[in-house]
């Protein structure tokens, strides 16, 4: 029943396997370099450049510009032309248009310019993990730093259009009429982060009032200073508070919890606590991870990802708030339903929503 899959094992597979890995592990951590240096913005902007051209234009020194720029070049992100000659100055680098896509433009669904950043954060509290796997204790959230904050956002901020999360709320046809056509619709967006799913559904449904909650105060700050500079400032707040402690002050049409369930130290409670705030035919939209529907090893890329991410991240984080429920990030329908059925609702459908990364459920009294 999904225990094992068949696979002999490899020394030599496996060794090359980590050998590549390095490889990878080193060619992110150089891509972190050219995000956080504006090295990518500046050839996007002025390319093709040389190095000491670029030395220039994103102010770094010309012998480690030409050393990125090589590093890149042999690692295929960018192009190179031009004669090798002054030791290697006179070659002009570019970063081609279909790249730009992935590493500058912050609204494209191939950006993953922040994923390096969010890498480096946990590799930054690899101490602190070490011990707690020692102790038992957990790693904070805010030891992860402003990379994680920033990272995981920039990840999801590409999945965050108007359009796209209208279509996921259409799966919920009854509250999208609500929402659609009620003047003052109630929206309530769990664990927010930095705001971009929030200003997403107010730009999907204008005549809706919504409500970010996120724990961290760092992220609940840059979220109100996103929605003001998208204008929403007056349809739109944040509040730093435990999801299974928020009040509202009216009925709530929709609740949305997108990639943060399994983050909650108590997510029954969460439930619990806005079941009680639904109006009449409200629902919660929940979207998590998309991993296999029972433990399967070897697992398929995605269980692999999610759980290095849970080792490394959401179950240390989550244990140092005291968690009641220790989910990490390989949670599964069947943990969605019994959370759901603990926190004392009667009805979990799983959505027919395509998406790469999340499956989507309709948590309903």
């Amino acid at each position: 029943m999904g225990i094992s899959a068949e696979r002999t094992p490899d020394a030599g597979a496996l060794a090359e396997e980590i050998f590549n890995g390095l490889r990878t592990a080193l060619e992110v951590f150089a891509v972190d370099v050219g995000v956080r240096r504006g090295l990518y913005r500046a050839l996007a902007a002025h390319g093709p450049l040389t190095p000491r051209e670029l030395s220039k234009t994103a102010a770094v020194h010309d012998r480690y510009a030409r050393e990125w720029l090589e590093q890149q070049a042999v690692a295929g992100i960018l192009t190179v032309s031009g004669p090798d000659t002054e030791g290697g100055h006179a070659r002009r680098y570019e970063l081609p248009a279909e790249h730009r896509r992935v590493l500058v433009d912050q609204e494209d669904p191939l950006y993953l310019a922040t994923g390096p950043q969010f890498i480096v954060s946990i590799a930054g509290a690899l101490p602190e993990l070490l011990e707690a796997f020692g102790t038992g204790a957990g790693v904070p959230y805010e030891r992860y730093g402003r990379g994680t904050r920033e990272g995981i956002a920039g990840l999801n901020r590409p999945l965050y259009r108007p359009e796209t999360v209208r279509s996921w709320v259409t799966a919920l046809p009854d509250v999208h009429r609500r929402l659609a056509d009620a003047p003052h619709g109630r929206v309530l967006d769990l664990g927010c982060g930095l705001g971009w799913s929030t200003i997403a559904l107010a730009r999907a449904f204008p005549a809706a009032r919504l409500t970010g909650i996120d724990l961290d105060a760092a992220s609940v700050e840059e979220a109100r200073r996103n929605a003001r500079e998208a204008g929403l400032g007056g349809r739109v707040s944040f509040a730093r508070a435990d999801a299974a402690g928020v009040r509202p002050d009216d009925p709530v049409d929709l609740v949305t919890v997108f990639e943060a369930l399994h983050d909650m130290a108590d997510p029954v409670g969460a439930l619990a606590a806005v079941r009680g705030l639904l109006a009449p035919s409200g629902a919660v939209l929940v979207a998590d991870e998309k991993v296999s529907e029972e433990f399967t090893a070897p697992g398929s890329e995605l269980d692999r990802l999610n759980y290095a991410f849970s080792v490394l991240h959401c179950l240390p984080a989550t244990r140092a708030e005291g968690a009641r429920v220790e989910a990490g990030t390989v949670l599964r329908p069947d943990m969605v339903r019994a959370y759901a059925r603990e926190a004392g609702y009667g009805a979990v459908e799983v959505l027919d929503i395509e998406h790469d990364l999340w499956r989507f459920y309709r948590i309903t009294p």
